[in-house]
């Protein structure tokens, strides 16, 4: 086989569309453009996100902090560090801070964070811990339990 034998496989090629050729090409007249209009004129266009002078999508949608998030999780949420002045080897939710004090109000399920030291060993039941707060809670030789936050609070 040479060079000028080489040809692509039997339908592995189209022809190009002509138009503009007549009715019966089956692109004649408007070259299937449709009738007037500014997609129907030569050029490239509108840029994409153009919706005709309107004020476009992209810039109705409020940006960064103005613009919440549809489906927050909120968190009820406390310090390592406020965890030092429970009791040695004692269990932690969020009845018993709420219980002793620690936490006043219940914005939903409960997230330890990790500013702060703790001493004490402490098993600690909460929704979410961040990763500083579980590596402070099991270097006091206390546990996390990750359990189930159940129906967020909006």
């Amino acid at each position: 086989m040479n060079l000028h034998e080489l040809a692509p496989q039997k339908g592995a090629t189209k022809r190009r569309r002509r138009v503009g050729r007549g009715i019966s090409a089956g692109q004649g007249a408007s070259c299937g453009f449709g009738m007037r209009g500014q997609k129907s004129r030569s050029g490239t266009g509108t840029k994409p996100g153009f919706e005709g002078g309107q004020m476009p999508l992209y810039r109705r949608i409020p940006k960064l902090k103005h613009f919440p998030l549809v489906n927050r999780r909120q968190y009820t949420i406390i310090n390592v560090g406020q965890l030092a002045s429970l009791d040695p080897n004692s269990e932690v939710t969020l009845e018993t801070l709420m219980d002793a004090g620690l936490i006043t109000t219940n914005d939903g399920p409960l997230k330890i964070l990790g500013n702060g030291e703790l001493t004490i060993p402490l098993t600690i039941k909460a929704a979410a811990f961040t990763k500083g707060a579980q590596e402070k809670i099991e270097a006091a030789g206390g546990s996390c339990v990750v359990e189930s936050s159940g129906s967020q609070k909006q």
